[in-house]
């Protein structure tokens, strides 16, 4: 079954800051990962500076990539997403799908995936979201196929500074990652 993703998506618009409301685990983020965001930014050359932080005790971990439209003619929303690992050392990049399979007119909330369905991400430009909203962006993914017993809310119980300055937690939350702490 194809996905329907977005068309003629307005990167303008979509750059800026989003929490992640709920996600798909996966090997790549801290499983007490809190107040989890990620920023875009549009670069001069067309493509989007990424920045995913997560909080794990106090600290923030944090890793930089660089997405661009999979297909430049094309006016489907289909991403390729490029960050470099490990983040405290960043020698070997992998590279990724990321879709957007709705966002609302008023971009305010997405649905982020891709076509394996490995992973799922329903985002929010706060870091709360009304549970109508929720409910029917988990529909969205239903209809896509997904199966949505595997989301998970991330918490936001502290909101972390603004500014991308606050402890670091050295790229460890990576390495944990790696056993599936």
């Amino acid at each position: 079954m194809a996905m329907r993703v977005v068309r003629n998506l307005d990167l303008e618009r979509y750059a800026g800051r989003w929490y992640e409301i709920a996600c798909f685990p996966s090997t790549f983020q801290p499983k007490t990962g809190t107040n989890t965001r990620a920023t875009y930014a549009l670069n001069p050359d067309g493509t989007v500076r990424v920045l995913n932080e997560t909080w794990t005790d106090g600290r923030r971990g944090h890793i930089e990539g660089t997405a661009w439209r999979a297909d430049p003619a094309g006016d489907e929303a289909k991403l390729r997403v490029r960050f470099y690992v490990p983040p405290f050392l960043p020698v070997f990049p992998v590279t990724g799908d990321y879709w957007v399979l709705h966002v609302d007119a008023d971009y305010q909330y997405a649905l982020v995936g891709q076509p394996s369905r490995k992973y799922l991400w329903i985002l929010c430009r706060q870091p709360h979201m009304d549970e109508a909203v929720y409910n029917k962006l988990v529909e969205r993914a239903k209809e896509e196929g997904y199966d949505v017993s595997k989301l998970r809310k991330t918490a936001h119980p502290d909101p972390p500074p603004e500014s991308e300055e606050s402890p670091r937690d050295g790229g460890m939350w990576w390495l944990k990652s790696l056993f599936g702490k």
